[in-house]
């Protein structure tokens, strides 16, 4: 009887490491269209609405889900005038915020390479030159999102395959 519990319970883990797995492969595009929702945004902000760049970021956080919601959350508090006083400039305070929370995301880093790149043009230059930067990163973004789908559709099911049969080995092994 003991032994069935433990059969059980090694499947039941396989299997479950194999479709955290595939969720991940899942997340990684569905986040990659949300941040550049997100950039969309911060574009017509800056270059509609005129809006101060920490207020943008602020609005921008309240209509993201987890965990881009707290990137840029952070990034809007450090810029805030509340914190004004510790010298940190924008670059500092968006790195800070995406080397903080980039790990509580499924994205690789060739996004984060490219959100680092538009964090450094950022509040640097002129209006039109930010734009011109956020609009480069939203392409860059994009390719990435249509390789995190070409990924999604050949590893997701493999993951959960692999999960399972991977469980199953160790079972047979044991027995």
């Amino acid at each position: 009887m003991i032994k069935f519990v433990g059969i059980l319970l090694v499947l039941f883990a396989g299997t479950m490491i194999g479709f955290v797995q595939a969720a991940r492969f899942a997340a990684r595009p569905r986040q990659i269209r949300q941040l550049l929702h997100a950039l969309q945004r911060l574009e017509t902000e800056i270059s509609y609405g005129q809006t101060p760049l920490p207020e943008a970021l602020l609005r921008i956080s309240g209509m993201m889900q987890q965990p881009l919601t707290a990137l840029f959350a952070t990034i809007s508090k450090s810029l805030s005038i509340e914190s004004a006083g510790s010298g940190e400039t924008v670059r500092e305070c968006w790195e800070n915020a995406v080397l903080a929370h980039w790990p509580s995301t499924a994205m690789k880093n060739a996004e984060k390479e490219a959100m680092l790149r538009l964090g450094a043009t950022l509040g640097g230059s002129g209006r039109e030159d930010q734009l011109k930067h956020i609009r480069l990163a939203m392409i860059q973004l994009q390719a990435e999102e249509s390789t995190a789908r070409d990924d999604q559709q050949r590893y997701e099911k493999l993951s959960r395959s692999l999960g399972m049969l991977g469980a199953a080995l160790v079972v047979i092994l044991m027995v």
